[in-house]
């Protein structure tokens, strides 16, 4: 049984929780936010046994197999250094860090240490995505000739995110937040990326994050890239990942509802399997010693080398 620690009881921390109780080789043992009733409450909630607003109490304590660092990304840094250095294996949330010298450095303390790393890209583990990179691995798009990331959110942060961090330019933004998961798959699927140009634009308030992004990057063989993304608008919330090809279209829309269609034919809604709870699987896999399929810190700091461009105006 892998006990596991959780570190950060927002919205993102609390929703892996069911996950880790459902599944048969983990039991969470301990959570952790720095405010003290929030994380009771969690501990309540879930009969879960201990709790505290003390992150290095659970790093010390000899029970904990596993920590779930779920705190914003400014925090990561230290708890994961932290983490690693008492030899505790590590499941991270996405960015790995907030800054490419930060996610630098994590990078080479975890190559250093024997612990298992990984990185919670729920993305990379959907059935949408999987059948997507299937796919494309059976030529059903023929050669490559373009990949787009179109992104609209008519309201930023989005309703269910309303907190100090996530609308400001210091660590949030729809590109961090949204953009990521894209970016890595797209270096999954196709290699390593470069930033060619961009239009990287803000709101008055200067301390809020994007609301306009238009970025063309290239894959290493020069195919073109084009990130899309607009938020304060009218319509309705959309995500929408495309490649063409010389054969057909795929797109993944809104994370989960996979379209494609072979060149002269309309866009249709292709089947997915039901194929879920794949990232905990994979995770316990790699503790026990097997080869699991983990997205680790070294793909974590290739994102957010691209990442830290696009959030920054970088070119």
């Amino acid at each position: 049984m892998i006990h596991v620690a959780i570190i950060g009881l927002g919205a993102i921390g609390q929703r892996l929780i069911p996950a880790f109780q459902q599944h048969p080789d983990y039991t969470i043992y301990a959570v952790c936010d720095v405010n003290q009733q929030l994380a009771e409450q969690t501990a309540t909630t879930y009969n879960i046994g201990t709790f505290t607003n003390n992150y290095q109490q659970l790093l010390d304590d000899t029970k904990v197999d596993l920590v779930y660092v779920a705190v914003p990304p400014k925090y990561h840094h230290q708890i994961v250094l932290d983490t690693i250095a008492r030899g505790k294996h590590i499941l991270c949330e996405k960015p790995l860090a907030n800054s490419l010298e930060e996610a630098q450095e994590i990078h080479d303390a975890s190559r250093k240490s024997s612990i298992v790393h990984a990185m919670n890209f729920p993305l990379h583990y959907s059935p949408g995505s999987s059948k997507f990179r299937q796919l494309l691995k059976e030529n059903y798009i023929g050669s490559l000739r373009r990949v787009e990331l179109f992104l609209r959110f008519p309201e930023w942060p989005r309703p269910w995110q309303q907190n100090d961090w996530v609308g400001k330019k210091e660590q949030g933004g729809f590109v961090l937040e949204v953009g990521v998961h894209y970016i890595h798959q797209m270096q999954t699927m196709f290699g390593p990326l470069s930033v060619k140009h961009m239009d990287l634009r803000f709101p008055e308030d200067p301390t809020a994050s994007e609301n306009s992004i238009i970025a063309h990057l290239e894959l290493e063989n020069g195919t073109p890239v084009v990130i899309n993304g607009l938020s304060q608008i009218a319509g309705e919330e959309e995500i929408r990942f495309t490649v063409y090809g010389s054969e057909g279209t795929l797109s993944l829309v809104n994370w989960a509802q996979l379209e494609g269609a072979k060149i002269g034919d309309k866009m249709n809604t292709l089947p997915v399997p039901n194929d879920n709870d794949r990232l905990l699987e994979e995770l316990a896999k790699s503790i026990r010693g097997e080869k699991g399929n983990i997205v680790t810190f070294k793909e974590g700091l290739e994102a957010q080398e691209i990442l830290e461009q696009l959030r920054k105006g970088e070119e």
